[in-house]
């Protein structure tokens, strides 16, 4: 199984804008959903009631972007 949804990095399009890495200017990026966890759902063991955010992983330098929903 692999970490991110896709095998290769792909293009991102954010609001109708392509998706640059704002650390290295690369255009390619992996996917990954990412549960944002709360101290009290976890110590009610509710962690499934957390939002979760979409993470963008570059490609080249590896630099994260967050966005809450989908």
């Amino acid at each position: 199984m692999s970490l991110f949804s896709e095998d290769e990095p792909q293009p991102v399009e954010i609001k109708g804008n392509s998706l640059t890495c704002p650390v290295c200017t690369n255009k390619l990026f992996w996917t990954r959903d990412a549960q944002l966890n709360t101290p009290v759902a976890t110590f009610f063991n509710l962690d499934w009631a957390n939002r979760s955010a979409t993470c963008f992983v570059c490609s080249d330098c590896t630099h994260i972007l967050w966005f809450l929903g989908k």
